[in-house]
């Protein structure tokens, strides 16, 4: 079984792309076979990755308005297991072209389905853009699980609000088995506020919060810089050695998934 995770916040800064990125390494370190897609005009996973938005011939653009096949978009990259559908600039037209079409919520679905690659990934990882627009109303439709970076603030606490809104929106309308998991990134222990709402989020979403915690770490920063996840460019770092934990945790979860389904 392959597991589709969506990768989405409607509030920029989160650790969103660095998410996307560092828990695909660490997914493909331990032997997963992993395909990341760039769904954020900003490109910014893809710039992470090495590689120049504007190089390739095929992206998600080019999947999500002109419904070209999946894996004609896709790259390898300088990670074994790990593979990238890339992005640009020209995929914010999807949000104009998408929500006059019939349908247009379930395109991205479709295409992962077409492309037959149940037996190819172990895991997609979508890096959806900063809105709940069509493309990450695409996204969602397409996933297993929705995974929600937040900063223990309470801005980045608030805007999960309208994050609940819009999963209950897609599980009426296509995706009736959506879970979600909240990851909370960019944390200071040291914080009284931090621990607080960590604390709150906790109370409030309960198992719906990741064990892991992903905390500040300078090097996280740093990495698409050089063009690596971190796993590769400072593997024996805070952060690296924390999307490793959060990489066996969401195995866990999968593993349980696929026996309740099972049963």
């Amino acid at each position: 079984m392959t597991h589709i995770i969506a990768v989405s916040n409607e509030k920029g800064g989160v650790a969103k792309t660095t998410t996307t990125l560092s828990l695909g390494a660490a997914l493909s370190e331990i032997g997963q076979r992993v395909l990341l897609i760039d769904l954020d005009a900003q490109a910014n996973l893809t710039l992470a990755l090495g590689l120049e938005p504007g190089e390739s011939d095929h992206t998600s653009s080019n999947v999500l308005i002109e419904a070209a096949p999946l894996m004609s978009a896709r790259r390898s990259t300088d990670n074994e297991r790990l593979d990238l559908i890339p992005s640009n600039s020209r995929i914010e037209t999807a949000e104009q072209f998408l929500p006059v079409r019939t349908g247009y919520t379930t395109t991205l679905r479709r295409s992962i389905q077409a492309a037959g690659i149940a037996n190819q990934y172990d895991y997609i990882l979508m890096d959806c853009p900063p809105a709940l627009g069509a493309i990450t109303l695409n996204a969602l439709s397409a996933a297993n699980l929705l995974l929600i970076p937040t900063q223990a603030e309470y801005f980045s606490a608030y805007a999960l609000r309208n994050m609940m809104g819009l999963i209950r929106r897609v599980r009426d309308e296509n995706n009736p088995d959506l879970a979600y998991r909240i990851l909370v990134t960019m944390f200071d222990r040291r914080n009284r506020t931090h621990r607080n709402i960590h604390d709150q989020l906790r109370s409030t979403f309960s198992d719906g919060v990741f064990n892991t915690v992903i905390e500040i770490d300078t090097k996280l920063r740093e990495s698409p810089i050089a063009g690596l996840p971190i796993t590769r460019y400072k593997p024996g770092t805070r952060g690296a050695l924390q999307y490793r934990v959060l990489a066996q945790e969401l195995m866990e979860y999968a593993k349980e998934t696929e026996d309740r389904q099972a049963a």
